[in-house]
């Protein structure tokens, strides 16, 4: 919902707070994928080792190197199938060392209850993409439903930042990430009918 109305629009300001960051010294963008990769990683373990905050944080900076690698592979005009293929792939790590976290998160806490909530998010969050890859290997559009990833990554800094609300947070997404896959899976059927 938010990518697809928002689109490339954050490009501009992502690059302004790139040059100044790393003080207009071109990097990789496949290299930026990773390292959004890798802050996925460190929220997780944050997270299993209760750094709830940091997690957090962690979790922001994986979302803004997930997004600052394509733009700065648009603008510099190194938009590659395989950099395509390789941030879609990690994203799919990242989702699921997140959720894993949480998962382990409840473990620890002996809340069965919510460890199989976020586990059903989880099974959601990893079947969302699935369908769309799967609706575009056949040659259709498939980016409808409520959830899609900044959405879900949204909701799960709003569920670290303030813990009281997490399991709110992981129902909300056990419920809407499978909605989400209905909504796509009747998208496709539509887009099939003879």
């Amino acid at each position: 919902m938010v990518s697809s109305k928002i689109g490339h629009s954050l490009d501009q300001y992502l690059l302004k707070i790139y040059h100044f960051v790393f003080r207009n010294k071109y990097i990789d963008p496949n290299a930026l994928t990773v390292t959004g990769t890798i802050f996925g990683l460190v929220a997780s373990a944050c997270i299993v080792f209760e750094h709830l905050f940091l997690g957090a944080l962690a979790l922001l900076l994986s979302g803004f190197f997930d997004m600052l690698d394509g733009a700065l592979a648009r603008s510099s005009g190194r938009v590659t199938v395989f950099g395509g293929f390789l941030d879609s792939v990690l994203d799919r790590y990242t989702d699921l060392l997140v959720m894993g976290g949480i998962f382990f998160f409840y473990v620890t806490h002996g809340s069965v209850r919510y460890a199989c909530i976020t586990f059903i998010a989880a099974v959601g969050t990893a079947i969302i993409p699935y369908a769309r890859a799967r609706a575009e290997a056949a040659a259709l559009q498939c980016r409808s439903g409520l959830l899609e990833r900044p959405e879900r990554i949204l909701l799960l800094l709003i569920g670290l930042l303030i813990p009281a609300l997490l399991s709110s947070v992981m129902v909300v997404l056990a419920v809407l990430s499978h909605v989400t896959v209905i909504q796509r899976i009747i998208h496709v059927r539509k887009s099939t009918k003879d």
